[in-house]
């Protein structure tokens, strides 16, 4: 197979889409191959096709930096149905058991939503992107075979109920990486024993990348040129890595994988501050490093 190769100048970093509902993650990626000439291009953190909002996009040489962005928080505004569950935890799943006959008020959904903050273990969807075996869940599951996906830790910071009525809550919510809003929307009619799917989800946040950034996909596909200028550098992508601007003579040594020795950028004592970003004489990212005994030792050169 002939690898295609980017076009003259494609643009390299990161692009936050405002990914409209019916698309897969995969469709948003193939429209921004064609659209900017560059065949290097992933995402960080899928989202569902009925779900809207934040998707990130790194292009080019950036995609080498996704590691560092998958762990990125996300926020939402969700959408959830009481009354009834359904077999994708969804409105594009089918109904499973009788619909309720009677629901819950404002108060006995307030005290449910108690037990979904903070830290805590969640069971993910039966059909979803997990593997089993080297086999997706959604596969498994779509073709009839037994599904038990283990418990995964997970932490919600911020769970608003917004609005309730006539069995439909909306919810705005902070949370970890790996975290499925559909397993919540689930799991809430458990608690409350009225089962409950989601029918509307969008990301206003994923690390970050905010709504405010986003470009449309109309943006995306009709005007290539108006897209790349919303490309954020590669320099910019990890804000809260500390920074050490390389000297020539260091910038020829992360190029040949030598590690930086007797620069202290990580006593910042950030969350992050095990890594840092390495800027070439120019400004731009040369490098991600690690510090192990008071060195730098580059792990994703890009130079």
């Amino acid at each position: 197979m002939t690898r295609r190769r980017a076009r003259a100048g494609a643009p390299e970093g990161g692009l936050a889409i405002d990914k409209t509902a019916g698309l897969t993650s995969h469709d948003v990626v193939a429209v921004a191959r064609r659209a900017l000439g560059q065949p290097r291009i992933g995402h960080t953190g899928t989202l569902d096709p009925m779900a809207t909002g934040v998707l990130p996009l790194l292009l080019g040489r950036a995609t080498r930096l996704a590691r560092f962005l998958a762990s990125d928080r996300k926020s939402y505004e969700a959408a959830i149905r009481l009354g009834q569950a359904t077999s994708t935890y969804d409105a594009d799943g089918t109904p499973v058991g009788a619909a309720a006959t009677s629901l819950p008020d404002r108060g006995a959904v307030e005290a449910a939503l108690e037990h979904f903050r903070g830290h805590f273990d969640q069971v993910p969807p039966a059909v979803s992107a997990k593997k089993i075996g080297g086999h997706r869940a959604y596969a498994l599951a779509r073709a009839g075979a037994p599904v038990a996906l283990p418990p995964v830790s997970v932490e919600v910071t911020r769970l608003e109920l917004v609005d309730l009525e006539d069995g439909l809550a909306i919810l705005h919510l902070d949370c970890s990486a790996g975290f499925y809003v559909r397993s919540l929307a689930h799991d809430l009619g458990t608690a409350l024993g009225v089962g409950a799917h989601l029918t509307a989800l969008r990301r206003t946040r994923s690390g970050g990348f905010s709504l405010t950034e986003c470009i449309s996909m109309p943006q995306l596909g009709e005007a290539c040129e108006d897209a790349a200028t919303h490309v954020i550098g590669m320099a910019a992508l990890l804000p809260d890595m500390p920074a050490h601007p390389l000297s020539p003579a260091e910038a020829d040594d992360v190029m040949k994988g030598r590690p930086i020795v007797n620069v202290d950028v990580l006593a910042s004592g950030s969350a992050v501050s095990r890594f840092a970003r390495l800027l070439a004489p120019d400004g731009g990212l040369a490098a991600v490093a690690e510090a192990r005994g008071g060195v730098l030792h580059p792990l994703v050169v890009l130079l």
